[in-house]
């Protein structure tokens, strides 16, 4: 990121503490008291629908980096930038992997919730056309208790099929996992691809040494793909707004209001529209790769797949946009 993108560019924190509400009513008072002209996030999916319509309303673009439910539309929602990958865009990986093993029957494992449900149409579709059948849906609660897992997974070891594909978040699956290890004879993942790239290596060796500066206890700190895209997400409106030479922010109010929460009077940005604009042209090779939106949203990449051994992950595979596994499974 540039000195100039820097010098125009403020940020304002606010921490949504992983609630729905605490993160609609920091967005609210961001746009209506802030007057800010972008909002990068929420992290989770099911923060982003009330958030996305105050965008929509106000005209200021919600950028994310981590909202990855399909339910969640940059075309229905304009000012809605997905600045990572819709999770539908893995399901022909997925049924490439299937497909290359000839498993023509499975189990279908996810989370009871907008994030584990938001996938599955988009997958069935996909199966179909690989010709496999989804025996069973087991779907568990967020909320479930050791007890209700070990439950449902005793039902499905009943079952013949013992091929599963499990789609939930790190909170629930890291829990799920240990309980069904001795019963599993592998298991396969799929990841985005990262290139490694001289500009990743010298950003690691930038972020690792102030990482640990701040946190000297802390051995080895590693990054995850979300902050990847954090980081692009934030280089892509520093460009956008250098480029639009934005030099102050206007709302338009609508009605005076002495309310902070006044959904009726948050305003309407007056350089909304210009920046939409500039994000949606905005292209770069960030460090998750290339940067590049097509409806609002980042364009799928290619997937890793992997071969998971107790902590550790070998590659075995890639797949790619031309829909190949280019090495043999």
């Amino acid at each position: 990121m540039g000195l100039s993108c820097i010098k125009m560019l403020v940020l304002n924190v606010r921490d949504s503490k992983q609630d729905e509400v605490a993160a609609a009513a920091a967005a609210l008072d961001l746009i209506k008291n802030k007057q800010v002209q972008a909002i990068i996030g929420p992290e989770a999916s099911l923060q982003a629908d009330f958030i996305i319509d105050l965008g929509n309303k106000s005209h200021v673009p919600i950028i994310s980096f981590s909202a990855t439910s399909p339910s969640l539309s940059s075309i229905r929602s304009p000012y809605f930038i997905r600045a990572t990958q819709n999770d539908s865009s893995q399901v022909n990986a997925i049924s490439a992997v299937i497909q290359a093993f000839g498993w023509k029957e499975l189990v279908l494992i996810y989370v009871d919730n907008q994030f584990g449900e938001g996938i599955i149409p988009s997958l069935a579709d996909a199966l179909e056309e690989a010709d496999t059948q989804v025996s069973y849906r087991s779907l568990i609660s967020p909320s479930a208790t050791d007890d209700q897992i070990l439950q449902e997974l005793y039902k499905l070891m009943t079952m013949q099929t013992r091929v599963f594909i499990v789609h939930m978040l790190p909170a629930l699956g890291s829990r799920l996992w240990p309980k069904q290890k001795s019963s599993m004879q592998g298991v396969l993942g799929i990841k985005t691809y990262i290139p490694d790239t001289p500009n990743l290596h010298n950003f690691m060796v930038r972020w690792k040494m102030k990482f640990q500066q701040d946190n000297p206890s802390i051995l080895n700190p590693t990054l995850n793909i979300f902050r990847y895209w954090a980081y692009d997400a934030a280089r892509a409106l520093a460009m956008a707004v250098e480029e639009m030479g934005m030099a102050n922010s206007t709302f338009h109010m609508l009605k005076a209001s002495t309310s902070a929460t006044d959904l009726d009077n948050i305003g309407i940005s007056q350089n909304g529209h210009k920046l939409l604009l500039e994000l949606a042209t905005t292209t770069f090779t960030g460090l998750a790769g290339n940067f590049w939106l097509v409806d609002g949203q980042l364009e799928s990449s290619s997937f890793h797949i992997v071969n998971i051994n107790g902590n550790a992950a070998r590659g075995i595979g890639f797949w790619t946009l031309d829909d190949v596994l280019p090495r043999d499974l």
